[in-house]
C-alpha cells in the first residue's frame, strides 16, 4: 500500500497518539475506557508512523502533496 498521509497529518497522528497513550495510562489501562483509549493511541501512532490508513485507501482519499515534494522522499 502507498503513503497516503501528508506529512502534516502524520505529526498529528503521532503527537495524539502519544496524547491518547498517557491519558490511557492515566485514566487505568486495566478500565474499558483505558482499553479504548490506547487502542485508538495504538491505531493513530501506527498509522502516523508508517504514513499509511486503511481508511484513506477504502475512500480514496491522499493528503500527500504531489508538487514539490522535496521533504517527503517516500511519497511517489
Amino acid at each position: 500500500m502507498k503513503i497516503n498521509e501528508g506529512i502534516t497529518d502524520r505529526w498529528i497522528r503521532v503527537v495524539l497518539g502519544v496524547v491518547l497513550a498517557i491519558v490511557a495510562f492515566s485514566v487505568g489501562i486495566s478500565s474499558v475506557s483505558g482499553i479504548i483509549l490506547a487502542v485508538v493511541a495504538a491505531i493513530a501512532l501506527v498509522t502516523g508512523a508508517s504514513g499509511r490508513c486503511p481508511l484513506y485507501k477504502l475512500f480514496n482519499v491522499n493528503t500527500v502533496k504531489t508538487s514539490g515534494n522535496r521533504h517527503h522522499p517516500v511519497a511517489s
